[in-house]
């Protein structure tokens, strides 16, 4: 019988198993843009070359009795044309199938995965060496020598991401840390999605055992997104293309993030929309924030958490402006090296309590979707920027758009830019459109050049699109 390589799944991916519905398989879309029809003979040939780099991207999910863990396969993608919806179902249990596809539509590129693989960073490292070897086929008259992710100027040497599912690596991050003190240079050292298992020996048995701080404490009545649902539980997106420079300025002069500008304008769209938001009036976000930028690593593995950002109408100053900055106000002391090791530390130390390291994998899903449903519960939407990609050449001059969408159980946007241009592109389980039109509105208010596309979901709306 062959050995296959195999690695458990990182405290960050089990959440996906467990929280997963027909509504929201916990997929995402990273799409670029060419300026012309892709030729998806070449486009195979691209993804061949690839996902021989990627090891990562050759697991298959698997259930044991306490975990899941992703194993190493023989199995190859094919390049397909865009059939079904937009972040249709990937994993489904029991079968053994790769957590990715790739698909093509006209002149666009897009990489779907199952979120249990990777975050968008490590999928963006994917993509963009997929749009790479596809360019320097389809444009073979160039002899630029492209640089490998991880470098941001041709000139500069290439580092290569750890693509890598090794049970080594794994192990040997474990054993590191848990050997070492909690500090910023021990996570530095550190490269892979484990980077944050804990040494619990200081800690004594009522602390480790002691899950009363998981509790949320008494909250403001959050408000919830209501709306009719899909016919089929697919996903509506909707995507807004504008020039990121002149959003980019409408954040600056706000003096804020441009994530937490958008934020913002998502809050007071969907109070516009709603017509008043009754007694619940908080509204509240969860906003992903990438660990690589501050504890250096190279896994293309999840590796990520969230924080999460609030603002309660009627009790202040409610116009954008002061919205922005309370909200900014909120973001940064949260998204610091040291905020984000005591919080990462404790939720780790949970995780590894004796008495649920036993568990059955069953029982600890519903464990996991408890926790997740009771998550829910404090948030009204959620956002995530990918921030700026670049291409090398020659995919960079031959790339426009580069779009990012998850599926969505509760309202949501995703944003990227690439060649000048920013696409916010909204996702929702609901069929319902007025805060997306409410938050164009808004920015062309401010003389942002706003187009709109959006995914058709109801009966009649597919009719129309097959006429």
């Amino acid at each position: 019988m062959t050995h296959r390589d195999w690695v458990r799944l990182d405290n960050a991916s089990n959440i996906f198993l467990a929280a997963r519905s027909a509504a929201d398989p916990k997929v995402f879309r990273l799409s670029a843009e060419t300026d012309h029809d892709v030729n998806p003979q070449l486009l195979q040939e691209a993804l061949d070359e690839t996902y021989d780099r990627y090891r990562l991207y050759h697991a298959v999910l698997q259930s044991g009795l306490f975990w899941y863990y992703l194993q190493d396969s023989d199995l190859r993608p094919l390049v397909t044309p865009e059939e079904q919806h937009t972040c249709a179902p990937i994993y489904q249990a029991g079968r053994r199938n790769l957590l990715f596809r790739v698909i093509h539509h006209r002149r666009r590129i897009s990489l779907e995965v199952f979120h249990a693989l990777t975050d968008g960073t490590g999928a963006a490292w994917f993509l963009s060496d997929l749009v790479n070897a596809y360019s320097r086929r389809r444009f073979s008259d160039s002899d630029r020598t492209l640089p490998l992710e991880g470098t941001s100027r041709a000139d500069e040497a290439p580092v290569e991401p750890v693509h890598a599912l090794s049970i080594d690596s794994f192990a040997h991050y474990f054993r590191r840390r848990h050997r070492s003190h909690a500090s910023g240079s021990a996570f530095s050292r550190a490269a892979g999605p484990a980077a944050f298992t804990v040494d619990d020996s200081a800690q004594s048995p009522a602390a480790r055992w002691n899950i009363s701080r998981l509790r949320r404490r008494a909250e403001k009545k959050v408000h919830h997104v209501r709306g009719t649902r899909t016919p089929d539980n697919r996903t509506r997106a909707v995507e807004l293309t504008m020039p990121t420079n002149a959003v980019l300025g409408l954040a600056r002069a706000a003096d804020v993030s441009i994530t937490m500008y958008l934020t913002a304008l998502f809050f007071e769209s969907i109070r516009i929309s709603s017509g008043g938001l009754g007694k619940a009036r908080t509204l509240a976000a969860s906003v992903p924030v990438n660990l690589r930028q501050f504890f250096p690593s190279t896994s293309a593995r999840n590796f990520f958490t969230t924080v999460r950002v609030e603002h309660t109408y009627g009790q202040g100053k409610d116009d954008l402006g002061s919205i922005c900055k309370q909200l900014e106000s909120q973001f940064l002391p949260q998204a610091t090296q040291e905020a984000l090791e005591k919080k990462l530390r404790w939720f780790i130390r949970v995780e590894r309590m004796p008495g649920l390291r036993i568990v059955p994998r069953p029982l600890k899903d519903v464990i996991l979707g408890l926790a997740n449903s009771h998550s829910n519960r404090g948030l009204s939407v959620a956002v995530s920027n990918l921030g700026r990609l670049s291409l090398p050449e020659p995919a960079e001059s031959h790339v426009g758009r580069v779009l990012f969408h998850v599926s969505a159980v509760r309202p949501q946007f995703c944003a990227t830019s690439h060649a000048g241009l920013l696409t916010v592109s909204f996702t929702s389980p609901f069929v319902e459109t007025d805060h997306i039109r409410e938050f164009a509105r808004m920015l062309t208010g401010e003389g942002i050049d706003v187009t709109v596309a959006a995914e058709r979901v109801t009966e009649d709306e597919i009719a129309e699109g097959l006429s």
